[in-house]
């Protein structure tokens, strides 16, 4: 006997939850619980209208930009500087014999330049001497700026250490003796005094190297010391301090060398 549903009752409203549509559902359509009798209830104030997207115009900061570039184009000239500097002829990226020989006017003594000790006075080639026998002691060239003649004999020991020697005619006017004792004070390797009856106005020495220049402002003064300075020496590592410094024209005498050494010791 099988049990059948009266045909009076109604079925139950039939919610769709995912999946396959409900048994006797149509494709595609809803179906609802309630009093709507499965229809879709209309919607409520029309088609809406499209929303019109609002477009921002925001202009470019120019500021930092504009500093980025100038900053940019100091980098770029600083650097180009540095390297036209570097290697321009003379230039610090060149070994210091190059950059001496690319100094304009320099004299270098190319013969061979003793380096005997002698408590004698000694008559030199050049003149200020820039090589050649000297005294036992040097001319002490600890940035010393002598305000009278020195020894040659002891100066040129200096040379021979790597120092560069500058010298002025007497005449020369005060405020360019105080720009070329400004690039001496305090500088090892380094040492002033004025010359008796010098053809120009300023020389400077380093050992078989000269150059000689009518004003303290000439930039080849700076070339010079840059390049020789400490590098032309006979005697790498030799010190500057502990010299003569004494003035006058005459080398020390063997015993007044010996009592300057008495007096280092004691």
């Amino acid at each position: 006997m099988s049990i059948s549903t009266p045909g009076g009752e109604n079925r139950p409203g039939l919610v769709k939850v995912g999946g396959k549509p409900a048994a006797g559902a149509k494709p595609g359509t809803k179906t609802t619980t309630g009093g709507t009798g499965g229809k879709t209830p209309p919607k409520s104030g029309g088609p809406r209208k499209p929303i019109t997207p609002i477009k921002v115009n925001q202009g470019r900061n120019w500021g930092p930009i504009a500093m980025f570039v100038a900053v940019g184009v100091i980098a770029v000239g600083i650097i180009g500087w540095g390297a036209w500097a570097a290697f321009k002829p003379g230039g610090a990226g060149y070994d210091w014999e190059t950059r001496a020989g690319g100094i304009s006017g320099i004299n270098h003594v190319t013969t061979e330049l003793k380096s005997n000790h002698t408590y004698n006075p000694e008559k030199y080639e050049q003149s200020p001497p820039v090589g050649g026998t000297h005294s036992y002691v040097w001319q002490q060239c600890m940035g010393n700026v002598y305000d009278a003649p020195i020894p040659n004999e002891h100066a040129v020991h200096s040379l021979e250490h790597g120092a560069v020697w500058i010298t002025y005619r007497s005449d020369l006017p005060a405020d360019q003796v105080a720009a070329l004792a400004a690039k001496v004070e305090g500088k090892e390797m380094m040492l002033m005094s004025p010359v008796v009856n010098l053809d120009k106005s300023i020389s400077l020495q380093a050992w078989s190297y000269q150059l000689k220049v009518d004003d303290a402002s000439d930039s080849r003064i700076d070339d010079f010391i840059g390049a020789l300075r400490v590098n032309a020496t006979q005697e790498p590592g030799a010190v500057c301090s502990g010299g003569n410094t004494a003035t006058g024209d005459k080398p020390l005498t063997e015993e007044q060398v010996a009592a300057l050494q008495q007096q280092q010791q004691g």
